[in-house]
């Protein structure tokens, strides 16, 4: 049987409307306008390297040119309309699809306990109720209030020490709540006394079924296509497994479909779509003309694999590679043009200069740096600049590098 094939312009467009990037990055950028942005998306990965804006603000920025910082943690801490945990990676979420990580919630306490109970056999339940006493008595609390006088490395993850070690375990298994942050450092308190029970009230927690079958059609919908191990990535809450038997129900009852998608090489993979992708509006639809600076952890841009095989845009973040062996710098930023990725950017705001400086920008092979795309960089720059906080952008001596040929 023949199955409908997706040529690579129409699947870029329909991946970037997806992950909000086929329309013009203006509007609204705060409140409810900020919220429906993080619901289309799903979530948003937080990171804490700030060498121009930190990973979330900039995510935000690229889709709403008027979004700041301070609308995310008002959104957050005071408007109470999100959550923090994990998908893949620490992310923010809609307070809304709380009640979807249950599943995830009990997965991690099972998981984490096995790893604790290796590394420190005696006084575990001990160390957790002592955490969740200081809390009920004192308040919200971070790492440093609960583990004052002890050592690091006699913990478990990240060479914490051990009352950092149980806040995150109870928070991962869902006796705490991370109801903000100071510094980037997180602040919990009781999940009882953070979220107001009347949300819940009335509504039983999903079922695995339940769970399992909201994350795979929330995955699809919000990747246009993929792949049964690209829908289990998304969330990281269901396995492969789980991802691979929904697919293949999903497809007898006539609720997907597989389709063919021409990767940037020509290359033709399978994956799964919903019926009719093809006449989607989407695909009509040309990407905005403006050139976007893209943070390393863009949604876009998390399956590195992905975007290679869609975009022919072979990236990496080279912020654990020595940097002796580093191919491009430490936090480089891609930079999107239509539905393109033309090049790369090394830049990084010194604050106390009140300067943004561009220490180099590579083409991709192909794309000819002239005065029209340089004036589109200069642009975006000095909407960036104004996320970042400096009032001046600088280049610096030898910035336009040669294109590279390179494979990570």
């Amino acid at each position: 049987m023949t199955l409908p094939r997706l040529q690579n312009i129409a699947a870029r467009r329909i991946f970037l409307d997806r992950h909000v990037l086929l329309d013009t990055p203006q509007g609204a950028a705060g409140g409810a306008a900020l919220l429906e942005l993080i619901q289309r998306l799903g979530f948003v990965q937080l990171d804490s390297i700030n060498t121009v804006a930190r990973a979330h603000d900039m995510i935000l920025f690229a889709r709403r040119q008027r979004y700041r910082s301070e609308d995310l943690k008002r959104l957050y801490e005071q408007e109470k309309k999100l959550f923090e945990h994990w998908t893949h990676d620490a992310a923010i979420i809609p307070l809304t699809y709380y009640p979807q990580w249950q599943m995830r919630r009990i997965r991690d306490a099972a998981k984490l306990k096995r790893q604790w109970r290796n590394w420190r056999r005696d006084g575990f339940e001990e160390q957790l109720q002592s955490v969740l006493d200081h809390i009920r008595d004192h308040g919200a609390a971070g790492s440093s209030d609960v583990g004052r006088n002890e050592a690091r490395g006699s913990g478990g993850w990240w060479d914490w020490h051990p009352s950092k070690t149980a806040l995150e375990y109870l928070w991962r298994s869902g006796a705490l709540h991370v109801v903000g942050r100071e510094g980037f450092q997180k602040r919990y308190d009781l999940t009882d006394r953070a979220l107001d029970p009347a949300l819940w009230a009335g509504n039983e927690a999903p079922t695995d079924a339940q769970t399992i079958d909201w994350c795979c059609a929330g995955a699809l919908d919000r990747l246009g296509f993929a792949t049964s191990g690209e829908i289990a990535a998304f969330w990281a809450h269901v396995t492969s497994a789980e991802a691979k038997a929904w697919c293949a129900q999903a497809l007898r009852s006539g609720e997907i479909e597989e389709v063919e998608i021409t990767g940037a090489d020509g290359s033709i993979k399978r994956a799964f779509a919903r019926p009719d992708l093809a006449n989607d509006p989407a695909t009509g639809t040309p990407a905005p003309a403006r050139l976007r600076v893209l943070s390393p952890f863009d949604p876009a841009l998390r399956d590195r694999k992905r975007a290679n095989f869609l975009f022919g845009f072979d990236y990496r973040i080279e912020v654990f590679v020595p940097e002796a062996k580093r191919v491009f710098g430490y936090y480089v930023f891609p930079l999107m043009e239509r539905e393109r990725l033309v090049g790369r950017i090394d830049m990084k705001a010194f604050r106390a200069e009140d300067t943004l400086r561009v220490k180099a920008v590579w083409p991709e092979q192909g794309v000819r740096w002239g005065k029209g795309r340089q004036a589109a960089l200069e642009g975006e720059l000095e909407r960036v600049k104004r996320l970042a906080g400096v009032s001046r952008v600088m280049f610096e001596d030898g910035w336009l590098r040669p294109s590279l040929q390179h494979q990570f």
